[in-house]
């Protein structure tokens, strides 16, 4: 073969490589969608409704026919929140099952292990279960989030409870990992534009179950009020210790921890706590009929009650058949990235903020609001508020002042 003959071969097989790369996951009757969450671990009471919310959605499409004649076969595996199994479970379905993209990856530092097995191969990481700024920043064509995160829900939230409630020392108890940093540099943002800092801060390793000495060491302190960068688990056992030995500030937690399944572990001792969110819990007497409707389906596929993270697992296969369906009958990662990039999802049946993304954008929805636990049912008391600049003055009498720059109520 002379050199001409040899170059050719090569760019024709660099091309082919490439197209494979592209349309992995992709046949003519079949999209295949991985996804890695927590099902038998510290995060499992998120992780299995989210897989459930993703199953109905997915079910209910193929139903149907697919997208553009091809159903969409979900493969979900099991992390147990650790990274590195999640690891190996990213290379399963990248490398075995040929996953075209990979939903819904529970966890931060999961996240952050999956996605150079995923790079590696072109496949997409979208919609992953955290809020931490590395899901979208930088920008990579290969990032795909949907939650605001962590640090912007705390750098907003945070003063401005502390201006609500009049308090003075704030304190943190966060989980030791990338999820956990992200939550107190928020906090940290948040009480500069105060002119404050954290007066305690304490940490735990992840799957703890014992905040004895954490708790004790923030009543120490006086804390008047508490961020928690926690999961379900973990909040509920920092504020039960808390009533138990009678310190009572105002906690804060994200939305990582709103969750029907707090208030139903910890009881009444998690009433009064704060937390971030986005879409609402789908209660039963929910106002809306969409919602009640919704819930019922739910409950007859799956035996039991749908908490927020089953809307979360919807949420998510409901953006990715959306853009899938707008890249067209001829689906490859190029085509998918480009519906992407020009597709405006709508606000949804749960409250999700109107999504869109770009090529220098890659987090669909940066806002936030906050709901309570009161009577053991959350209840919003801010709807979503965007802003570019957050200032809290201080007054001659001493009281703290919002002063909101360009900030609107959605």
């Amino acid at each position: 073969m002379n050199l001409k003959a040899r170059v050719v071969a090569c760019v024709f097989a660099a091309a082919t490589s490439l197209v494979a790369a592209q349309s992995q996951g992709i046949t003519k009757t079949e999209i295949v969608l991985g996804s890695i969450t927590d099902l038998s671990g510290p995060a499992a009471s998120v992780g299995k409704p989210q897989r459930q919310g993703m199953l109905m959605r997915m079910d209910e499409l193929n139903e149907l026919g697919g997208v553009h004649g091809r159903k969409i076969k979900l493969l979900v595996e099991d992390s147990a929140y650790d990274p590195k199994r999640a690891v190996l479970a990213a290379q399963k379905l990248v490398n075995l099952e040929k996953a075209f993209a990979v939903a819904g990856t529970l966890g931060t530092a999961p996240n952050m292990a999956t996605m150079p097995v995923l790079f590696e191969k072109s496949v997409i990481n979208f919609y992953p279960m955290t809020g931490a700024r590395e899901m979208y920043e930088p920008a990579h064509r290969l990032k795909v989030a949907f939650l605001p995160n962590y640090y912007d829900q705390m750098r907003v939230a945070v003063p401005r409870l502390l201006n609500e409630r009049n308090l003075k020392k704030p304190c943190i108890l966060y989980q030791d990992d990338e999820f956990g940093l992200e939550v107190a540099r928020g906090t940290e943002a948040g009480l500069k534009t105060a002119g404050m800092e954290l007066v305690e801060k304490t940490t735990y390793k992840r799957g703890a179950t014992d905040f004895s000495s954490q708790v004790a060491k923030l009543k120490a302190a006086s804390c008047d009020m508490v961020i928690l960068g926690t999961i379900v688990r973990e909040t509920v056992g920092a504020v039960v210790e808390a009533r138990k030995i009678g310190f009572n500030p105002v906690f804060l937690t994200h939305v990582g921890a709103y969750s029907d399944v707090t208030a139903r572990l910890g009881g009444k001792a998690m009433d009064g706590l704060f937390a971030t969110h986005t879409a609402q819990i789908p209660y039963a007497d929910d106002s809306s009929q969409q919602v009640r409707h919704w819930a019922a389906k739910y409950r007859t596929k799956f035996g039991e009650e749908p908490s927020e993270y089953a809307t979360y697992g919807y949420h998510i296969a409901d953006a990715f058949i959306r853009i899938a369906q707008q890249a067209g009958p001829d689906l490859t990662t190029d085509s998918f990235i480009k519906a992407l990039e020009t597709v405006a999802l709508p606000r949804d049946l749960f409250g999700f903020m109107e999504e869109s993304f770009s090529a220098t954008k890659r987090l669909g929805n940066p806002y936030s609001r906050l709901s309570q636990l009161q009577d053991g049912r959350w209840r919003v008391v801010s709807d979503y508020i965007t802003f570019n600049g957050l200032k809290v003055e201080v007054g001659k009498d001493g009281r703290m002042k919002m002063v909101l720059e360009q900030f609107k109520q959605q």
